[in-house]
């Protein structure tokens, strides 16, 4: 018999849940950088349709690096919080 496959999506159920109050302040926080990454993603990608020559290319990759690592980390939140909550 083989086991279910591991969903990293869902904590297990003995896991400390985060109070409510904290969890709603919480997650209106994760909406709202979700919604200030998404203006820099944009930038990003509307920069990244011109043609930029260096430094200025250089800087948008920076740029692009960032943005991905800001967008891991946002996901990692929301996915914590969900796991820690309720509901």
């Amino acid at each position: 018999m083989t086991e279910p496959k591991n969903d990293n999506s869902q904590a297990p159920l003995d896991v400390e849940k985060i109070p409510e109050d904290l969890s709603v302040e919480m997650r209106k926080i994760a909406h709202d950088l979700s919604n200030a990454l998404e203006i820099i993603i944009q930038t990003s990608y509307l920069l990244g349709t011109a043609e930029l020559k260096a430094p200025a290319a250089d800087w948008l990759r920076m740029l692009d690096d960032g943005v991905q690592k800001a967008m891991e980390l946002n996901l990692t939140l929301r996915n914590y919080i969900k796991d820690h909550t309720s509901s």
